[in-house]
């Protein structure tokens, strides 16, 4: 029986821009007995659920059956293409160049569980045991780079890798990167400068690693795509 739709599901719309992406699996893949839909609805339901696997709803597919799918679109970096598009389409759509020529980077500390293991460290300014994620976004607040370490990891220290994925991401068109106080320190500047941009201090800006990283890569692209469409159906 079709089961009653969840918030966080796939809209038709949606559903017709990133089913290219995830079509990755071949005829003969074991999760061809679960609707590819519904796998993405599984794991859209935990990203908005923040919810453990094992946690994944009867109705949905098996929480083990979305794990596995869902390494396979992480090792396939489909979160972070289908995030590259979405920001182009956003910012044209919003009467902005494609890509930015300005970004912002900044850090935040997420608290720890058994299964952060190793990559859980903490945080003295924030108090606080767990991971740490680094983001770059631009001026519209759309994903650019983001890079996970120990919370313990300071944010100066992630400035080159940072930089090289912003860049790596627009085509070399940031220019500038506005960031805080956790960013101040000549070596950090000089890594900026490397990369082609440079820094400006700014105030008040608001199990797996890679697993931790992508799903906000998946995160910001399920924000970006109910943008866009609402952006689209407007113009239209």
């Amino acid at each position: 029986m079709p089961r009653k739709p969840y918030p966080s599901d796939v809209t038709d719309d949606e559903w017709a821009f990133v089913a290219p992406y995830l079509s990755l699996m071949k005829e003969d893949a074991p999760q061809r007995e679960h609707d590819l839909r519904e796998v993405f609805n599984g794991l859209r339901w935990i990203v908005r659920a923040g919810a453990q696997w094992r946690m994944m709803p009867h109705n949905l597919p098996p929480w083990y059956t979305v794990y596995q799918q869902s390494q396979r679109w992480i090792a396939a970096g489909v979160f972070e293409d289908m995030v590259h598009d979405l920001r182009a389409l956003v910012r044209l759509a919003k009467g902005k160049k494609e890509q930015p020529t300005a970004a912002i980077l900044d850090g935040r500390t997420v608290q720890s569980t058994p299964e952060s293991g190793a990559r859980a460290g903490y945080d003295g300014y924030k108090r606080k045991k767990g991971s740490k994620i680094h983001l770059a976004v631009d001026t519209l607040g759309l994903l650019l780079a983001a890079h996970v370490t120990p919370a313990n990891q300071q944010e100066r220290a992630q400035v080159q890798e940072l930089a090289e994925a912003v860049q790596e991401a627009t085509h070399n068109s940031v220019e500038i990167a506005y960031v805080d106080q956790g960013y101040t320190g000549e070596q950090p500047q000089n890594e900026a400068k490397q990369a082609g941009i440079d820094r400006r201090l700014a105030r008040d800006f608001e199990r797996l690693p890679e697993t931790f990283r992508s799903l906000h890569f998946l995160a910001f692209a399920i924000l970006m795509l109910q943008t866009f469409v609402k952006t689209i159906a407007h113009v239209l």
